[in-house]
Formats: structure tokens, sequence, C-alpha cells
């Protein structure tokens, strides 16, 4: 039997998961990057992006509550090749057409999508050590955790991406300017409008708070960042409060926990234009596709060093120096 877009949970899939966002500085401008569709999920998702979806990147500027700008890509359905079309646009106005696996370029922007092996990495099994902490409130166990010993459980594994990239002479992204990225899927309703499924800012925020969501349904799924820490700034304190004080890792437990809050919420991704992007201790300045996101958010959770045992070179060969940056398959 058919679904009809507008019931709960129909057709949602890993085409419309988003696995990581990535914002730092390319060639010509401000690249922006969307993975979805991670074939860690098992062999049997679906090809490409949905033909009924809008993958959106949010960018607000100077600290502003609002977005200022939004670029949707839309994806049409897949010809006999395995291609498809797609359009971006933003404020209304199309911005470039073109096909997955080729470059497009217009509107101060270029625009590459299609299948890549993903360049993220981790230890899932030291993940889950942190999840049961969170979960129970209880410190974390790293008894046997050899950092020497970690692999990449996403070693193999591909993504569909979105890479686009807005020239340094768009009116609004020029360099020195401070901005904060999320991004958004969103899903064709029989009624004509558009319902959110998933959205992403900061990395490892599903897997390390929500981590059984795997049906959508948790709110923060549908609310604007601008209401995240109203609506669960003191959970996710209390959460990291209970970590830390059952681990002695912080003196004062509530403030910390309180701390990790403002500082992850809003759900974005802090950056200023035109610098160098780094997602880690020193700071959150964008976040590029080198950096060890997890080690950073499980050490800031859990309020003490947790070695991933993973560095930047075991994903170098699937990072480029040149648009589109990421290995793209069969190149």
């Amino acid at each position: 039997m058919s679904h009809h877009l507008d019931t709960p949970l129909a057709r949602q899939n890993g085409r419309l998961y988003i696995d990581d966002l990535y914002v730092f500085p390319g060639d010509r401008g401000t690249v922006l990057v969307m993975d979805v569709n991670s074939t860690i999920t098992g062999p049997d998702i679906q090809p490409g992006f949905h033909p009924e979806a809008r993958y959106e990147f949010h960018v607000h500027v100077g600290g502003e509550e609002r977005e200022s700008l939004t670029f949707r890509a839309t994806f049409g359905e897949a010809g006999p090749d395995g291609r498809q079309p797609f359009e971006l646009a933003a404020a209304g106005e199309l911005l470039l057409k073109g096909g997955t696996g080729e470059t497009a370029t217009g509107g101060h922007a270029r625009m590459w999508a299609g299948r890549v092996t993903d360049a993220f990495y981790i230890d899932l099994s030291l993940l889950t050590r942190v999840n049961s902490a969170v979960r129970d409130g209880t410190a974390v166990d790293l008894t046997g955790w050899q950092p020497s010993e970690a692999t990449n459980s996403f070693a193999g594994t591909t993504v569909e991406t979105i890479v686009l990239e807005i020239s340094h002479e768009h009116p609004v992204l020029r360099p020195g300017t401070p901005i904060g990225v999320w991004c958004a899927t969103r899903l064709a309703t029989d009624a004509g409008g558009w319902h959110p499924i998933n959205r992403a800012g900061h990395p490892m925020m599903w897997p390390i708070f929500w981590p059984d969501d795997t049906r959508f349904t948790y709110p923060a799924n549908t609310r604007h960042p601008s209401e995240d820490f109203a609506a669960e700034g003191d959970h996710l304190a209390g959460q990291v409060a209970a970590v830390v004080a059952a681990g002695g890792t912080a003196a004062d437990p509530r403030g910390y926990g309180e701390a990790v809050a403002r500082r992850l919420f809003p759900d974005m991704l802090p950056y200023v234009v035109g610098t160098p992007a780094t997602y880690g201790f020193a700071g959150f300045n964008g976040r590029n596709l080198a950096d060890n996101a997890p080690e950073v958010m499980l050490s800031l959770v859990t309020g003490m060093a947790v070695p991933s045992g993973l560095r930047p070179s075991v994903a170098a060969d699937l990072r480029d120096e040149a648009f589109p940056y990421l290995r793209p398959i069969g190149r």
C-alpha cells in the first residue's frame, strides 16, 4: 500500500538522516557540507537523495536569533544511470541547476552532490561507553579501553554528500563576518507543506544525547535552534552534571553542566567567514573535514580527557584540497 507523505514516520529513512555538518574555508569562499544516508546503518539503504525532500543550510549572521540566509537543495528522481538532477535556491531565487556527480555553478555558489567514502572517524565501542554514562548518570568506565587498539568503525562506509561553496563575493558572507550554521531535512506533505524531519549543528549531539531516536520522533528534530536552551538546556545540563559528579571530574558539577549546555545551545556551528576552521579543544570555529570532533565532544561531556586513539591521518586519503574537498566514489 502507499504511504501518505504527512503520516507520522512515513517514508523516513537514511536519505533524510543527517550524519555530519562541516563549515570551513575553501578555495573561493565558505564551504558548507551536509552528509546523509550512511551505509553504516546497513546494506539495505536506498541510494541517492530523497526526491521529495529539501536539504537546507541555515545561516545566522552576527549572532541573530533567526537565520538571515537559507540555501535549499532539492533533487529529482534518479535516471537510468543513477544520476539525479538537482536545484539550489535561496530567498525564492534559483541559484543553480545540475546533476549528481558533477559541479554546478551560479549565484555566487558552486555545488557538488553525490556519494563519497565517509571521512568521519571514530571507534564506536568508545561512544557506547559514554552513551551508557549519559543515560545512567554514572562515571564513564574506560576500564580496558586501549586507545592504541582503536579502529575506525566508519572505514569503508559511504555517504551521500552535498558540498556547497559560497563565494567571498557574496553580499552577506564576506570575510570577517561571524555566522552560525545548522542544517535540516524536510519532507513534502500531501497538504503541500514541508514537515521538518532532522537537523544538525554541533557534531555528535544525537549519538551522545539521543542515541535511540531512530524514528526522528525527538522534539529537537523539529524545533528551531533559538528554542534549544529554553526547551532542553536544563535537561542537558543535568545529564552532564550527573556524569561529572559521578566521575569527580568537576568541582561544581551543576555549574559545569550548565556551561556545557550554553556552549552547545543553540545547536549550530559558529564560524567567522574567511578564517581557519577548527573544532577542537582550543575552541569552536566551524568544523573542517579532518577535525577529531568525537574526541572533543566526548571529553567535553565527561569533563575529562577521553582519548579516541585515532588521528586525522586515518582518513587523510579521503580528503582533497580541491573542490569538492572529498573523494567521490570511483575517483
